[in-house]
């Protein structure tokens, strides 16, 4: 069955992005990322919109089947600025990895050892290009290193002590 989805006005764009903000701290990212795909029918380079269906689609790895970096990379290719685009690189790579982790499938702490140290070297391209004063990529650098020292299990591929049983 198809609807003809209704248009947001323009005057309603402040309003439903803090909506969705609030959607997304509620733990509901696919209402968040409803509420943002509204916005950017009505105002289609919307930054505010794109950052926020961003998180909201990495909000959704891991959980909701479908959800991927594709998704999310999609949405950082209209971003705008070298440094957004850097940083929330780093924080696709980043996401993706601990959802990896979660799953706990066989080879995950391969995985998820790579796609934290991808995020980090976004991270780390996104410190050169960083406005004075902020800091979010080395607060990001820094607990994607404490969450690969704290697990033994997360290591380069070959790295591991994973021995199958065979016959």
């Amino acid at each position: 069955m198809e609807f003809n989805l209704k248009r947001l006005s323009v005057e309603g764009v402040v309003a439903a992005i803090k909506q969705a903000n609030h959607y997304r701290l509620l733990n509901e990212p696919r209402q968040a990322e409803s509420i943002c795909l509204d916005v950017l029918e009505s105002d289609p380079n919307n930054q505010q919109a794109l950052i926020l269906l961003l998180l909201s689609r990495t909000d959704q790895f891991g959980g909701a089947p479908g959800a991927t970096p594709e998704q999310a990379r999609e949405t950082l290719d209209r971003v705008q600025g070298e440094y957004e685009k850097t940083y929330y690189a780093g924080l696709i790579f980043e996401r993706w990895a601990k959802a990896q982790l979660e799953r706990a499938h066989p080879g995950s702490g391969s995985s998820t050892y790579d796609g934290l140290r991808q995020a980090m070297e976004w991270y780390e391209k996104a410190e050169a290009l960083r406005p004075a004063g902020n800091d979010d990529p080395l607060l990001r650098w820094n607990a994607c290193a404490r969450l690969i020292m704290e697990h033994d299990h997360i290591v380069p591929a070959g790295d591991d002590d994973f021995h199958p049983f065979l016959e």
